[in-house]
């Protein structure tokens, strides 16, 4: 026989084990297969504090200066041009750098033994001032959304590379086995401008890449059977197609095969999990109030319970983009009605976590990809460009050190002056508080090998508890 003559030859053993033996050899396939499950869960290379992640990806980039940046120096500066000395080399995507100062457009006052200063657009976040880590030192190298955007959840500008929620799923595995490892939901006006890739996964296999969930009609496009098809005619169907794809496998070894079986698998698993996960009417009012959620209407606040659903669920990586805060003219009732659609959602989803005892084993993370200019948009008084050199993010949970603000810009809000905090250093701090050594989470692709922040990035030591 073939297989007998080239004992030797691993494939035509794999052909023989899954012909010969009356089926004995699928059934060590399977049970091999079930043991090198890509997705299982892993060991990071330290003890972590955090396993979960939930990422609150403000697109469009908010204004630092309106809501947690206070500079009364702006104000007083209002109409007068920028130092020349801070325009050098400065590149704008849209406006004249010589434009004039624009002053901050709402009050600010400080909040919780922290005394963190907050604006009056964020009362709700203003109530857990002492759960959250500030920082108001960011910086970015993108001034325009798509490329910012992607940086941020990637590392790169450039398009291709895996997102954090791949390289998080990648490094640690999932705890579900009835849910995607890595979900996104999408609210506001539009979806993200970097699109797909800031939760793909790039060069890595796409069994890591994010799973888009809708919140009306079907949470996942062709999740429902079809008519006249039953849950078993299904798994018979899934039985049949696996088989014939672990044949494939033993002979190619191709990962996406991999990838394939385990998402007809997750996918028959979520026609029964979904629903159940969906279905926010479950919740207890005072919870959905706290939230200010409504079952049926679809928001970023029905989402934040989502979030924590899933991550109740052992989901490790949950992602909330929310793509409203371009704010190039309309800027106080744009940032009026952006606040209102998220602040009170996101400090009720750190509460949330927190009394469920969910939030020491969480990292909530909010921000978007960049900041807005000190200088006016356009001749009106009433927006902001794009702005890469200083902005404001805030964490909570996972081993982040609460109630601090760290960082500082200068007096126009221009640019940093202490403890900057590159997009890189930040995708470092989160890779450590998941147990990550960031230098050593790799994967090799053409040549050489791959990571989350390239070849720099240092952990922001000042935020770890």
């Amino acid at each position: 026989m073939h297989g007998l003559k080239n004992a030797a030859n691993p494939l035509a053993r794999r052909w023989f084990l899954q012909q010969c033996g009356v089926g004995l050899g699928a059934v060590a396939l399977r049970q091999m297969l079930h043991a090198s499950d890509p997705l299982a869960p892993k060991q990071p290379h330290h003890k972590p504090t955090a396993k979960n992640v939930i990422f609150l990806f403000m697109g469009g980039g908010p204004s630092h200066l309106e809501i947690f940046d206070h500079k009364p120096e702006l104000a007083r500066h209002e109409g007068t041009l920028p130092p020349e000395n801070l325009l050098e080399g400065y590149r704008a995507a849209f406006i004249d750098p010589s434009s004039t100062l624009l002053g901050p457009k709402f009050k600010f006052s400080r909040h919780g033994e922290s005394g963190a200063e907050l604006s009056e657009l964020v009362p709700h976040t203003a109530s857990i001032a002492d759960d959250i880590a500030i920082v108001k030192s960011m910086v970015t190298d993108a001034f325009n959304h798509a490329p910012a955007q992607v940086m941020m959840s990637t590392g790169t500008q450039q398009f291709g590379r895996p997102s954090m929620g791949a390289w998080t799923l990648y490094g640690l595995g999932s705890e579900s086995r009835d849910l995607p490892g890595f979900v996104v939901f999408s609210s506001g006006q539009k979806g993200p401008s970097g699109g797909n890739t800031n939760w793909g996964s790039g060069f890595l296999p796409s069994m890591y890449q994010g799973v888009q969930f809708r919140t009306s009609g079907d949470p996942v496009l062709y999740l429902s059977n079809p008519a006249g098809v039953d849950r078993q005619l299904q798994r018979d169907s899934l039985d049949s197609i696996r088989r014939l794809n672990s044949i494939r496998l033993g002979e190619v070894g191709d990962p996406e095969i991999e990838t394939r079986i385990n998402s007809f698998e997750m996918a028959y698993r979520m026609q029964q999990s979904t629903p159940e996960l969906m279905d926010i009417a479950q919740e207890p009012q005072h919870v959905l109030d706290m939230y200010g959620a409504e079952p049926g209407k679809p928001s970023f606040a029905n989402n934040c319970i989502l979030a924590r659903r899933l991550v109740e669920r052992g989901v490790r990586f949950v992602e909330l983009f929310h793509e409203s805060w371009d704010q190039h003219g309309d800027l106080i009732s744009g940032l009026q009605k952006n606040c209102k659609d998220t602040d009170q959602a996101s400090a009720a989803l750190v509460k949330d976590l927190k009394q469920r005892g969910l939030l020491d084993g969480t990292l909530v993370l909010w921000g978007g990809e960049f900041g807005r200019t000190p200088m006016v948009q356009g001749g009106t008084d009433d927006g902001r460009d794009h702005h890469p050199n200083a902005f404001t993010i805030w964490l909570a949970g996972g081993g982040i050190k609460p109630g601090i603000t760290i960082g500082k810009s200068d007096d126009l809000g221009f640019n940093v002056i202490e403890d900057r905090v590159h997009v890189h250093d930040l995708h470092a701090t989160l890779l450590h508080v998941l147990g990550f050594d960031h230098t050593k989470l790799t994967y090799r692709f053409q040549g050489r090998d791959f990571r989350l922040t390239d070849v720099a990035g240092e952990v922001a030591t000042k935020l770890l508890a």
